[in-house]
Formats: C-alpha cells, structure tokens, sequence
C-alpha cells in the first residue's frame, strides 16, 4: 500500500520538529570554578577548553549555556547537575528555559 504525495505533504506540514530547552549554569559565589569546569565535562560531555569558556561566562555574565535538548534530556542533566552539586556541598543551580 502506498501513500498518496498529498497525504505526505499534509503529514509532513503537521509533524514540527521537537521544542529545544537551553540548559543553565548560575553564578553563586561559592561553588569552584574547578567543580563548575568538571560538571561540564561530565555531564554535558564538553571538552576541557569549551567547559573552561562557559564557566567564565558564568562568572563573569551570572550564567553560562551547557548545551540545547529536547525537555526531557534537559530536565535530565538538570537533575545531574543539581544532585552532583548538593552531594559535594555546593550550591550550584541549574535551571532549563526554552530556547
């Protein structure tokens, strides 16, 4: 059974890609730069230098990207974050806002 071109172009035109949510770090006077930088490189994968540049942006702009998800994986390394944070004693936060 095949599909008629018009039932795929009407298909095609309602399926829109997936909301994409930024993932946050905030700047706090507390947490180390040093955890900050591994938090990055551990739960959001980033290479040494790039997790380096957005922990300065962090501290010099008051929050840093991480990286883009669809909601759930960003809600996910949210979670990570904050329990990663709060299991060594920082006050670390994280936060998810569409992008």
């Amino acid at each position: 059974m095949s599909l008629s071109p018009e039932l795929l172009q009407t298909t095609r035109e309602k399926t829109a890609p997936p909301k994409r949510f930024g993932v946050f770090l905030l700047n706090d006077d507390y947490t180390p730069m040093d955890f900050v930088v591994a938090v990055l490189v551990e739960i959001f994968l980033l290479p040494e230098d790039t997790a380096e540049r957005v922990m300065w942006q962090v501290h010099t702009e008051g929050r840093g990207l991480c990286g883009t998800y669809t909601r759930d994986i960003a809600q996910t390394k949210q979670q990570q974050v904050l329990s990663l944070a709060e299991a060594a004693g920082h006050p670390l936060m994280c936060i998810v806002e569409e992008i």
